[in-house]
């Protein structure tokens, strides 16, 4: 006789599935209707399932976001964010700051990354979650280039490297945030040029 396999469906591919139903719709509606007009129900529908299944795992349409954001935007699973080193600073500065206003201006993330910094601004548990799963891993990332370019020279032994953090990636932004201009590949690198300017070792005796 051949043995007959057990049809029974896994319960945790199930739940995977219907979490990144969930997160797929809430990201596809989000460019449809706007974050104003977004709702846990509208999620559902789009998504078909109940609404309690959402709020089983998120507290609100903000936490459903971030996440969205996450699943579209992650990189290798389970791997800490690193930037370039290519031995050149300003070289890969330029490199990742025109790359970030790529995804700034993409139409697909702006709103997104827009009701996030709304959401977070009033969400104490959403900017918590914002430090600890993806605003903290990256600017580790990046003090630890800024590190790497510390230990050949390239800037100040005893630079404060989270002020530095916002002083290259800050006005960019900021920029974002407010609209006050276009985010372009040359200002990027005019924001690199001006602060690796100001960061830079002096020579001695001066």
């Amino acid at each position: 006789m051949t043995a007959q396999r057990s049809a029974t469906p896994d319960p945790a591919r199930r739940r995977e599935a219907s979490r990144r139903a969930i997160l797929t719709a809430a990201f596809d509606l989000l460019q449809e209707v706007g974050y104003a007009k977004l709702s846990i129900e509208g999620i559902a529908a789009r998504a078909g399932v109940g609404k309690q299944t959402i709020y089983r795992w998120w507290p609100s349409k903000g936490t459903v976001i971030f996440d969205a954001f996450l699943m579209l935007s992650e990189g290798a699973a389970g791997e800490p964010p690193t930037l370039p080193d290519t031995g050149d600073l300003a070289a890969d500065l330029r490199a990742v700051l025109r790359a970030t206003v790529v995804e700034m201006n993409d139409p697909r993330y702006d709103q997104p990354m827009r009701a996030l910094a709304t959401e977070i601004a009033h969400d104490p548990e959403l900017a918590a979650a914002y430090v600890e799963r993806l605003d903290g891993p990256l600017k580790e990332a990046k003090r630890e280039r800024l590190r790497s370019a510390q230990r050949v020279g390239q800037l100040a032994e005893d630079l404060d490297l989270d002020v530095a953090v916002e002083m290259i990636w800050g006005p960019v932004l900021n920029r974002w945030l407010q609209r006050t201009g276009p985010l372009t590949a040359e200002y990027t690198d005019r924001v690199v040029t001006t602060a690796l300017d100001g960061l830079r070792p002096r020579p001695s005796g001066r």
